[in-house]
């Protein structure tokens, strides 16, 4: 009996013990599951994750791309299977050799005319690339005058799913950027169109992460492309990382070197190491995982929000911009080179690469890569660092408003759930995470329609319309300001979608700059009754629950005098009552305090009841504990 009671203490002391848990601004500030906000879920057919998400006229309508077939989802209706379109290639249909039929689909950009799209697809020999009409009901794939160059010149090369790549047009041709990952031959950016222009063949193991277009300098002929990518460490030290992140640069109007010399191979590709990290801590992060790049209105301005992992699979978040890059690109020595050597060969792109001088060729061919490193903006250490693991990273900056300027961070992480975290300055701030699944999942890819704060989420079995303008969840005024939620503010009567007019304090949170009283009940749906009056055997056990809205907030519970600790666990504050005597007998208040905000959250009224009586309990775990403490008594 003795060894019972032993262990049945042990238990409900270890049940306390877990029960109470630290809170940390680094975490998020409210948790919303699948039950608390407007989701939207429907079925991927053929359970293979789609190649591309293409958000088009209504926000509730999405099309897209399959291995084989395009899709439209109709989120008014999400209960309806997605209309299926088999993509016809008419190439193949028209062609007598049948081995150049069953393409699986790799690459989908949309083009400048309305429905139009640049479809490639392969089937492992050839790649076939055309325009198609998105809007036909039996759409084809069909060669046009336009993408003709590069419908040519990409026949030979093997497209793969996944790859960053870039779509060019003028008015009258356009160009395809693509990356080639992996420690194959040619491994780096292509450029098909009226000009091919590769890599050069090396040995090294490149995954290229992210592709995007540096456009409107004064002279459009120092346009660029920048890629990011992580490559494998040849060094295999006990110390040395395993992959190191670079970004690397081509001219746009690169079309390669002279013939038998550099020919169709890139002359202006640079490369430099990106740094991520606090030199203070000697702490870095030398995996990149993604990017997401927020274009400003100055190429310079352009940031490029760069997601890294490190050995101990924390991940951070590093900022950098263009201009630093460029500015890394135009005055760093190169790897192995002297500085007088260094600065005879030109940084600027030049109007036709085949006129390049063999003695300059033979320069470029020497080295490529940068002797320093590319700093964080005004070389500052991470955005944000965790013991999260994040695996994809998007970035709203539509909304700049009040000269607050602030960009909105969406971080998948790798059990389902997906973070949004605003920065603002240097500052970064929590506001919510959210549980798109009731169970794990691996996140594709995140993708949100700006206009109406829907964020698309898709996994190998399900794209999920996730509602994250979700205001009317933070109630009165004070929850609207605390929770810092850019898209959220208060419009005098509730929490309302932001505008020059809602009240917002999104590098504060200061909720004294709301009219009414700082002190009142709760209204949340989820709180328990105002006042709940309660009977409790005499020398029993029992807890009281209330709801834990904000991880910001310290909660206590109050008996006239008294403040008692709260034990916290699944967004619950529990009160254990050890043993019911008179001088239990009172009223209890769950309290919340936040930033000099105080809020009452649930209050009970204990009495003392001669029959047996259990307490309402907020999860599995409470009635493990509860039960073993009734075993001990």
């Amino acid at each position: 009996m003795s060894l019972l009671l032993f262990l049945t203490s042990s238990l409900l002391f270890s049940c306390l013990d877990s029960l109470t848990e630290a809170h940390s601004t680094h975490l998020p500030r409210r948790v919303f599951t699948d039950k608390e906000i407007a989701v939207k879920r429907s079925p991927v057919p053929g359970n293979h994750a789609p190649v591309r998400i293409l958000l088009r006229g209504e926000p509730d309508s999405v099309t897209a791309a399959g291995q084989t077939h395009l899709y439209t989802y109709d989120f008014q209706q999400p209960q309806e299977a997605p209309v299926e379109r088999r993509l016809v290639w008419k190439e193949c249909a028209d062609s007598s050799t049948p081995e150049n039929c069953g393409c699986n689909i790799t690459v989908v950009h949309e083009r400048q005319e309305a429905d139009q799209a640049l479809v490639c697809g392969t089937n492992g020999r050839v790649t076939l690339c055309c325009d198609v009409n998105l809007s036909e009901h039996s759409p084809t794939c069909t060669p046009s005058n336009k993408l003709g160059p590069i419908e040519k010149s990409i026949r030979s090369f093997i497209t793969k799913e996944g790859e960053p790549s870039a779509l060019v047009e003028s008015a009258e041709s356009a160009d395809l950027y693509i990356t080639n990952s992996g420690s194959q031959e040619y491994v780096g950016i292509h450029k098909f169109g009226k000009n091919r222009v590769g890599p050069e063949n090396h040995n090294k193991e490149q995954h290229y992460v992210g592709l995007m277009l540096s456009r409107g300098r004064e002279d459009s002929l120092q346009d660029k492309v920048f890629a990011f990518y992580k490559e494998k460490n040849r060094d295999t030290g006990v110390q040395d990382d395993m992959w190191l992140p670079y970004v690397t640069q081509v001219c746009m109007a690169d079309i390669g070197g002279r013939k038998n010399n550099m020919q169709l191979r890139w002359t202006s590709q640079i490369s430099a190491r990106l740094f991520c990290g606090d030199p203070d801590t000697r702490q870095h992060f030398s995996e990149l995982v993604d990017v997401a790049v927020v274009q400003a209105d100055q190429w310079q301005d352009t940031r490029v929000y760069g997601l890294f992992r490190n050995e101990w699979h924390m991940t951070a978040v590093c900022v950098y911009t263009i201009n630093d890059i460029d500015h890394i690109f135009k005055t760093s020595a190169f790897k192995g080179q002297s500085t007088a050597n260094s600065k005879d060969r030109s940084r600027k792109c030049v109007k036709d690469s085949t006129t390049l001088s063999h003695e300059t060729l033979k320069i470029i061919a020497g080295t490529s890569e940068m002797e320093q490193r590319v700093q964080p903006v005004n070389k500052s250490g991470p955005l944000l660092f965790n013991h999260h693991n994040y695996t994809h990273i998007y970035a709203d900056s539509s909304q700049h408003k009040r000269n607050d300027p602030h960009t909105v961070l969406f971080l998948s992480l790798n059990n389902g759930a997906i973070h949004k975290v605003i920065q603002t300055g240097s500052q970064t701030f929590f506001t919510a995470e959210y549980h798109p699944f009731n169970h794990r999942a691996h996140i594709s890819s995140i993708i949100l329609h700006p206009s109406s704060r829907k964020l698309y989420v898709n996994t190998r079995s399900e794209l999920v319309q996730l509602d994250v303008e979700n205001c009317a969840k933070y109630g009165d005024c004070e929850e609207c300001v605390l929770a810092r939620d850019p898209y959220c503010g208060w419009n005098r009567n509730h929490c309302s979608p932001a505008t020059s007019d809602t009240l917002q304090d999104l590098t504060t949170g200061n909720s004294t700059i709301c009219p009414v009283p700082a002190f009142r009940y709760s209204t949340d749906a989820r709180a328990p009754e105002r006042v709940g009056r309660i009977a409790v055997p005499s020398n029993s056990k029992y807890f009281l629950s209330c709801p834990m809205l904000s991880n910001h907030a310290e909660y206590t519970w109050r008996q006239g005098v008294s403040s008692i600790p709260c034990r916290l666990k699944e967004q619950e504050c529990l009160l254990l009552i050890k043993s019911m005597s008179p001088e239990e007998v009172g009223t209890y208040m769950c309290v919340s305090e936040e930033l000099g905000f105080t809020k009452v959250l649930a209050q009970y009224e204990l009495q003392l009841e001669s029959r047996a009586a259990i307490g309402r309990l907020s999860s599995p775990l409470v009635w493990v504990c509860l039960v073993a403490a009734l075993i001990k008594s």
